[in-house]
């Protein structure tokens, strides 16, 4: 089976960890981006295709929790796992119901993170597969041939 690579973005402000994992991810196929603030995280976003974001939820400046609002009101179908090593489940529950696809405690487990990765990614094909048949529906309609 043919792996296509999920283009992650993965922010956290502890560099090494940014590093150690995303080395980790890229060895197991996939594309990551770091980042190591939400600012930052914005701003790549303007023009980096990203499928899933790896987002710390402590962290200076914009946390996680304001970073994810800003995420979900410009990109609402990227989808979003949050971790946490400092914040408790509450603020992890909060992030779910601001529409972040899950959460991990860190240290995370590596095939827990990457099970709930490739969960999420299929999860955005699968909502940017109905909004091209939609959109294809809609310019057969417009084009008189429905």
């Amino acid at each position: 089976m043919i792996h296509v690579p999920t283009n992650i973005l993965l922010v956290d402000d502890e560099k090494d960890f940014v590093e150690m994992l995303s080395m980790r991810l890229e060895d197991a196929g996939d594309k990551v981006t770091p980042a190591y603030d939400g600012n930052m995280c914005l701003e790549t976003l303007k023009d980096t295709p990203i499928d899933v974001i790896i987002l710390d939820i402590k962290m200076p400046g914009m946390d996680g929790i304001q970073t994810l609002r800003e995420i979900k009101s410009r990109y609402p179908l990227i989808e979003v796992i949050l971790l946490t090593g400092h914040g408790t489940t509450e603020t992890a529950i909060q992030g779910m119901k601001l529409g972040a696809f899950d959460y991990l405690l860190k240290p995370a487990d590596f095939e827990e993170l990457k099970s709930i990765l490739d969960r999420a990614k299929q999860r955005k094909a699968e909502q940017d597969e109905r909004i091209r048949k939609a959109e294809a529906r809609q310019l057969l309609r417009k084009g008189g041939n429905i």
